[in-house]
């Protein structure tokens, strides 16, 4: 049996908790600390999102499914890791290089090779 005058602690749910138990604890959080990107990366993100969109406006191809791949792998890498490396950066370049019939249709693939000059 336990003494009644002693301190009783209860610990229920602590998933995505911060705590520090003793007299010289300290506890620190980090959830919800997102990534950090530069000005130049989250445009890139947002033409990239918008080629993907403009793309679903055109009449699929083996070239446009290649393209919105490599587009959606970028975008991948730029929210997982906050940057696209500049292997994805080139594979992509090169792609839009390919595709100069389609950059003349859309604005939007000449925004993301602009931006990917830079």
């Amino acid at each position: 049996m336990t003494d009644p005058r002693e301190p009783n602690v209860s610990i229920g749910d602590v998933s995505g908790s911060t705590f520090a138990i003793g007299s010289h604890a300290s506890a620190v959080s980090h959830h919800g600390a997102g990534l950090q990107t530069d000005e130049a990366t989250e445009k890139l993100l947002a033409a990239v999102r918008e080629l993907r969109a403009d793309l679903t406006r055109v009449r699929g191809t083996e070239q446009t499914a290649t393209l919105d791949a490599e587009l959606a792998g970028t975008e991948e890498e730029i929210t997982s890791t906050g940057q696209a490396g500049p292997t994805r950066r080139e594979r992509l370049r090169r792609l839009l290089d390919d595709s100069q019939s389609l950059l003349s249709l859309l604005a939007s693939a000449g925004a993301v090779a602009g931006l990917l000059t830079q």
